[in-house]
């Protein structure tokens, strides 16, 4: 019995190796179908806002995310500023809804593959530290920051490459680019000036009521943030589970197998 057992137990874990299979209260999809694709995926986010580890998915009610230079300028002239952050994390992700997918078809290097989706607030929250000079005034400061993306819709375009391991069909991001917009950017930062609080306020007062501006201007750094953050949300789900046992099979292999 005991012999019996091993085996068994060797068989499950080799299949389970070889390609990690969705839960079974997900629906498969057909190829190409892209309103049940999102179905699906809708059900997965609802469902699963702690990841499920073993097919690679993160959790998503809280993702943290990595250290970032935000301004990098050169210390020279009046005005220069350094602003790095670091100690972030993300909520709001598990109130993603996805509204429209492109290119998830039998053959998905083809062409490219799109995710448009939107949440109703994005809350990015983490520490700063700044260095810098505006005019006469020197910048030091260390504090608590506060973004909310209020209303905010993505569009992610992917470009994948096929892998092969175990006789399956793996991908592989080699580029992900996102295009977001948003109603509103609340941004807040404590102590920006440690010895001045009303200068603090002032000075967020005065983001808050131009945030397009600032938007504006640091739309590339947030892009190559916001890429680095949903490249890191897919792409352990890509690794473990195959392309192909995310879909159902084709009609017409289903005939010629039976």
């Amino acid at each position: 019995m005991r012999d019996i057992f091993t085996l068994v137990l060797c068989l499950q874990l080799i299949k389970s190796l070889q390609g990690q299979i969705l839960p079974k209260d997900i629906p498969k999809c057909r190829f190409g179908d892209s309103d049940c694709i999102v179905d699906s995926m809708n059900k997965v986010i609802r469902r699963y806002p702690r990841g499920i580890p073993a097919l690679g998915m993160k959790p998503i009610d809280v993702v943290d995310i990595r250290n970032s230079k935000f301004w990098d300028n050169p210390k020279v002239g009046a005005f220069w500023l350094q602003f790095n952050l670091f100690d972030q994390v993300y909520y709001g992700f598990e109130n993603t809804t996805i509204t429209k997918v492109k290119g998830f078809t039998k053959n998905p290097t083809s062409s490219l593959m799109e995710i448009h989706g939107r949440i109703p607030s994005l809350i990015h929250k983490g520490r700063y530290m700044s260095q810098g000079r505006v005019w006469i005034v020197e910048l030091n400061s260390t504090g608590e920051q506060l973004s909310d993306f209020q209303n905010f819709r993505f569009v992610l375009k992917l470009k994948v490459i096929m892998e092969y391991r175990n006789n399956k069909r793996y991908l592989k991001i080699y580029e992900l680019n996102p295009i977001v917009n948003m109603d509103r950017w609340v941004f807040w930062l404590d102590n920006f000036f440690s010895e001045n609080t009303d200068l603090t306020i002032a000075i967020n007062q005065v983001f808050n009521i131009h945030w397009v501006e600032f938007w504006n201007e640091l739309e590339p750094t947030n892009l190559r943030i916001f890429a680095s953050v949903f490249r890191d949300l897919i792409e352990d789900i890509l690794y473990k589970v195959s392309y192909d046992d995310m879909f159902l099979p084709d009609e017409k292999e289903t005939r010629e197998n039976d």
